[in-house]
């Protein structure tokens, strides 16, 4: 099965779903069992970096694909859309 936005409801991720790009970051790294650390040394990118985009302060989009694919989840889920 492939996880995409239209199956978060069938996995019981609908809360993930909702809220900021930065709740979305947090929620599906913790999801994962991962600290900031563990995400910022998968994907690459410094402790500081995970931070400030889980903070609000930062919503780069490279960085984002980099955290999506550490991740595995698409770029799309991490984005906020209106429902």
């Amino acid at each position: 099965m492939s996880i995409a936005v239209n199956n978060f409801d069938n996995l019981g991720l609908g809360a993930m779903f909702s809220g900021t790009v930065a709740s979305r970051v947090k929620a599906y790294r913790e999801s994962a069992g991962y600290s900031i650390e563990d995400l910022a040394v998968t994907c690459g990118l410094a402790n500081s970096e995970i931070s400030a985009i889980e903070d609000g302060s930062d919503a780069d989009p490279a960085k984002l694909r980099r955290i999506a694919a550490a991740l595995q989840v698409p770029v799309s889920a991490l984005l906020e859309t209106e429902v």
